[in-house]
């Protein structure tokens, strides 16, 4: 849907009537008609293991008591914000590969641009702060109650709630005002920043120089925070003597550092890699990975090398058998 601009008058010069976009078509993922309803199933399936293994994770954090700690309450979170994270835009892509319409509204772009960018830096923010729990736990222990209690948690997932959502308003905005006069199909199955960005016949800039300004600091921020705490949680690991201690460190950091190689391998790609190696293609399958792969790997990675929660999630499966029996 399109709509005429009227003339304006700079100076002594009359711009031309633009055609004013006011909904975009989402091409999704180049293929043919079979294809398509393949990647519908892939998606749909992705889509209900990646929400029913992060329940599981909510439902075992939060009802068993072994595992109300912090390390466990912010899994927990991360689990709550990946489900979140991917309805953002898996099931919209699916429907739309499913009745073939591939429109959407300006207002419902901005709308799902809006909670994606607070999904995948609260992701990202959530990866800091488990970081720096396990540098708490396994470099100062005699200190770890009273440093991570349960006020201190709650206070930073909602700061990080806050901090997510005012920058997620902040590049919602900016597009907003942007000009959209060309064309209006967006090579993405979803509305991100890159390809909106692409697309904008206004002068994009500042919407670039704050992409890498406030978006950089609160991507690369955590990074090198969780560099820096993984550091020196190695330092002291290799200074315990049990080899039994060393083993229960590294199993439970592993978990943690293969999320964080996931995630944020394959979201740097996509938004601080040099514009010139950006291809519709290779941006389409770097976001796929981390908004749609990653969440769905997430229960697997802290579930099936995690004694704790296997047997936390064994209790909750029981339960679910016996309410089921009765």
């Amino acid at each position: 849907m399109t709509s005429r601009c009227k003339p304006r008058f700079v100076g002594n010069m009359e711009e031309r009537n633009l055609t004013v976009i006011r909904e975009f078509v989402l091409l999704g993922f180049p293929s043919s008609v079979e294809q398509q309803h393949l990647l519908s199933v892939l998606f749909l399936c992705t889509y209900l293991v990646t929400t029913l293994g992060n329940t599981f994770i909510i439902m075992t954090t939060g009802f068993d008591s072994h595992l109300h700690s912090p390390m466990y309450f912010f899994l927990g979170n991360l689990a709550f914000v990946d489900i979140c994270f991917t309805s953002t835009t898996v099931p919209r892509m699916v429907v739309s590969i499913l009745t073939g319409t591939k429109t959407i509204s300006f207002a419902a772009c901005l709308t799902q641009l809006f909670f994606f960018v607070s999904f995948v830096n609260m992701d990202s923010l959530l990866l800091c702060v488990m970081a720096y729990d396990r540098y708490v736990a396994i470099c100062q222990p005699l200190r770890y109650t009273a440093t991570m209690n349960l006020r201190l948690c709650v206070q930073l997932v909602a700061a990080l709630w806050l901090v997510t959502y005012l920058h997620a308003l902040l590049h919602t905005s900016l597009i907003a005002h942007l000009s959209f006069c060309a064309s209006n199909i967006i090579h993405h199955f979803f509305c991100d920043l890159n390809p909106l960005l692409q697309l904008s016949c206004s002068d994009v800039s500042f919407n670039v120089m704050i992409i890498f300004a406030v978006g950089g600091l609160l991507a690369l921020t955590p990074l090198v925070c969780i560099l820096v705490s993984y550091g020196l949680i190695f330092s002291t690991v290799l200074k315990i003597t049990s080899t039994q201690g060393k083993q229960r460190a590294v199993s439970t950091c592993g978990c943690h550092l293969s999320a964080v190689v996931l995630f944020y391998g394959t979201a740097i790609a996509v938004y601080f890699s040099p514009s010139s190696s950006h291809t519709p293609e290779s941006d389409t399958l770097s976001t796929f990975m981390y908004s749609v792969v990653a969440p769905m790997l997430n229960p697997f990675i802290y579930t099936l090398r995690n004694k704790d929660m296997k047997r936390g999630l064994q209790k909750i499966l029981f339960r679910c058998t016996v309410f089921q029996q009765q």
